[in-house]
């Protein structure tokens, strides 16, 4: 069976949908008959054993994204590939080059639902363009064999604008890179942090709905007794004195090894879809304190940290005072048990292999008609 992959959210600030592609190659290689490429927009027309690029406009503030214009040399290249099935996993010019291709070829093709676009746009540009974006969304997924979001949230909303066959493919953590054991005892001296404090975390681009402005209003009310540790590109540089700021791409190793050396993770994210930093963070053996929305209000059980109201620093600060009366360490062990149990890249795949072969199946009548 080869399924290929085509996005281009695969840029190296991308978070999710890269890691998410990553592991499902890591995972899927493992298996004799299973083949995966991989189609995503680089500078140039390249081909390395089955990653492929085709060139692609570079967004000026995109993070590295490149955004392709034209979808007739995506479609030609996965016919050209000719795989079983087709995900696409951006809501763009790619994905409408998937549903032609599969069209062509008599594959199933599956939209992964990544990211909420006319939230996030409406966010920005208002509720005009929201609505716009949520017409366009339901229209192209409606054209899809089958469609995947990372979280219930995110499934409920797409089945609500009229979208069927919605189902919820949660994301995994890499247990062994986001493990307790990276904690490093020299590391908070590493970074000028007085070891009595209680150290909080988070880690993410200094997007808009990240919020980190409420990180650090919540900072101003802990005081002197907690501190944060701010990692990502783009974070403001007029913080709180109780906070420290790294303002580039932290590498996933450096990650893990900050998030294991740290005493919770605060995530003020509204909306999140997945939100992989607290499954990382959790996997690393701390809790959370997070927004009580979107998949966070998922994904962070009862006995794994603490939900609060959104967009509220008082109650993230009780919140963050009340996690700490309480003993965090167990928290911690529960949070890691928990993503153990649930959020394994191979137990995430396995399940998601198994969608896969229930959609080439049924659709293989479907192949043959096809031809005529």
């Amino acid at each position: 069976m080869h399924i290929a992959d085509v996005t281009m959210f695969h840029a190296p600030a991308s978070g999710g949908v890269r890691t998410y592609l990553q592991a499902k190659h890591r995972v899927f290689s493992r298996i004799p008959q299973l083949r995966t490429s991989l189609l995503v927009p680089g500078a140039e027309r390249d081909s390395l054993g089955d990653h492929h690029t085709l060139p692609a406009l570079h967004l000026p503030l995109g993070q590295g994204y490149r955004f392709p214009l034209r979808g007739s040399p995506w479609r030609d290249t996965l016919i050209a590939l000719k795989p079983d099935l087709i995900e696409a996993g951006d809501p763009y010019v790619t994905a409408w080059a998937a549903l032609a291709a599969g069209q062509r070829l008599g594959v199933p093709v599956v939209g992964f639902y990544h990211s909420d676009l006319p939230r996030l746009m409406g966010d920005r540009f208002g509720g005009y363009v929201e609505k716009r974006l949520t017409r366009y969304v339901t229209q192209l997924y409606s054209q899809f064999d089958s469609v995947l979001a990372p979280c219930n949230a995110m499934a409920n909303r797409l089945r609500e604008w009229g979208v069927d066959n919605v189902r919820v493919q949660p994301l995994g953590v890499d247990l062994a890179q986001f493990n307790p054991q990276q904690r490093d005892p020299a590391f908070r001296q590493a970074m000028g942090i007085p070891s009595d404090k209680k150290l909080l975390i988070f880690v993410g681009r200094n997007s808009r709905e990240k919020n980190i402005d409420v990180l650090l209003a919540t900072m101003r009310q802990l005081g002197s007794d907690y501190h944060l540790l701010l990692m990502g590109p783009g974070m403001p540089h007029h913080v709180p004195s109780n906070v420290t700021i790294v303002d580039r791409c932290c590498g996933a190793h450096e990650v893990a090894k900050a998030l294991a050396s740290s005493d919770a993770l605060l995530h003020a994210g509204t909306r999140e879809t997945f939100g992989l930093i607290a499954q990382e963070a959790m996997a690393s053996g701390i809790p959370v304190v997070a927004a009580n929305a979107g998949a966070l209000a998922e994904n962070v059980p009862l006995g794994a940290g603490i939900l609060c109201k959104p967009l509220d620093p008082t109650t993230m600060a009780e919140a963050c005072v009340a996690l700490f009366s309480n003993d965090v360490a167990s928290s911690g062990h529960y949070a890691r048990r928990h993503v153990e149990r649930h959020f394994n890249w191979d137990g995430v795949m396995h399940s998601l292999l198994e969608h896969y072969q229930h959609l080439c199946h049924s659709s293989q009548p479907y192949a043959l008609h096809q031809h005529h």
